[in-house]
C-alpha cells in the first residue's frame, strides 16, 4: 500500500488530503525538493537538504522540522513504502490561514512527503540521446527558489511533448536560461562544458552542482556562463541533468541536430562519472 506523510501523520496515499484553505493550494506560497534514493539510500540528500532550506528562506517560511526529525520521517516513509528505489517528493507551504495576501500570523507550515517509482530514462534514450525544443521563459524573477509555482515550466513542457521531444529548453531573450525541469549544457568544439551560473536565472540544480564538480575533478574544462541558440549550432554537444533523468545526451534540438547528432565523448564520460558517484553513495549500480 502507497503511503504519504501529512502533518505529522502517515496515512493510505489516496486518503491523504490537505485543507482547502493551504497557502500552497491558494497561492502556490511553498517549495518543494524531490530527492532520489536507491537501496533506500538518498542520492545527495544533504544537499537537496541545504537547497530546501534556502528556499524556504527566501520565502520567509520556518523549517517546520529538525534535520534529524525530516530524516527519521524520510527513512520511515520510504519503509512504509516498501520500496528500495525511487524519489521522495518533498513539499512544505506557508500552513492553513484566511485567505489575504499578507503572510499569516501565527501559523505553522505544511508539510506532505510521497514516494514513487524511479523515474530513470529509458536505455534507448541514455545510448541515442534525446531530442528538445525551445520555448520562451515566462517565468518570474526568482527562478533559484525551488516554488511550487510551476505553471510556465508546465506549459513548456507541454510543448515539448506535443512536439515529440523529452524537454523544452527557456529562451530568455537570445539566453537559453536552462529546462522545464532540468539545467542545459552544451560542450564546444574545443571540449569545454558550458552552462548557464547559477544565480536568480535558473534553478541551480543538484545534479548541475555534482556534474561540474566531477567535470572539473576529471580534467573537463567548465565556464559559467549564459548561452545561445547560436552557440547549440555550433557546439559539439550538448546535455541535460537532473535528479531524475541523471546527466542525459541532448542530440537534437529544435530537429536540428547538435553537432553530429550522436552522444559526443564528453557527455558518455559525464554520465558515467555520476554513475558512479550514485554508487558510491548508494551500492547501486542502475
Amino acid at each position: 500500500m502507497r503511503v504519504a506523510y501529512v502533518n505529522g501523520r502517515y496515512l493510505p496515499h489516496h486518503e491523504a488530503a490537505v485543507h482547502i484553505e493551504d497557502r500552497g493550494y491558494q497561492f502556490a506560497d511553498g517549495i518543494y525538493e524531490y530527492v532520489a534514493f536507491y537501496n533506500r539510500t538518498l542520492v545527495d540528500g544533504a544537499l537537496h537538504l541545504k537547497r530546501l532550506e534556502r528556499s524556504l528562506r527566501e520565502l520567509e517560511i520556518a523549517m517546520p522540522m529538525s534535520h534529524a526529525a525530516m530524516a527519521m520521517v524520510i527513512r520511515e516513509l520510504i519503509s512504509r513504502n516498501n520500496k528500495d528505489d525511487g524519489g521522495l517528493y518533498i513539499q512544505i507551504t506557508r500552513g492553513v490561514a484566511k485567505r489575504d495576501h499578507g503572510f499569516p500570523k501565527k501559523v505553522s507550515p505544511a508539510v506532505v512527503m510521497t514516494v514513487c517509482g524511479a523515474k530513470l530514462p529509458t536505455d534507448k534514450q541514455v545510448k541515442d540521446g534525446v531530442a528538445v525544443v525551445t520555448q520562451a521563459d515566462i517565468r518570474w524573477g526568482r527562478r533559484d527558489i525551488k516554488s511550487i509555482s510551476l505553471l510556465p515550466n508546465i506549459l513548456a513542457k507541454q510543448k515539448a511533448i506535443e512536439a515529440g521531444a523529452r524537454e523544452a529548453w527557456l529562451v530568455d531573450g537570445d539566453i537559453i536560461s536552462e529546462g522545464s525541469a532540468s539545467n542545459s549544457y552544451i560542450v564546444s568544439k574545443a571540449g569545454q562544458l558550458i552552462t548557464h551560473p547559477a544565480n536568480e536565472f535558473i534553478l541551480g540544480g543538484i545534479t548541475r552542482e555534482v556534474v561540474l564538480e566531477l567535470a572539473k575533478n576529471s580534467g573537463v574544462p567548465v565556464a559559467e556562463r549564459a548561452f545561445t541558440m547560436s552557440d547549440v549550432k555550433n557546439a559539439a554537444e550538448a546535455f541535460l541533468t537532473s535528479t531524475s533523468a541523471n546527466v542525459l545526451p541532448v542530440t537534437s534540438v529544435n530537429g536540428k541536430p547538435v553537432g553530429n547528432g550522436k552522444v559526443g565523448p564528453v557527455t558518455r564520460k559525464l554520465a558515467q562519472l555520476y554513475l558512479d558517484h550514485i554508487f558510491k553513495i548508494t551500492g547501486k549500480k542502475i
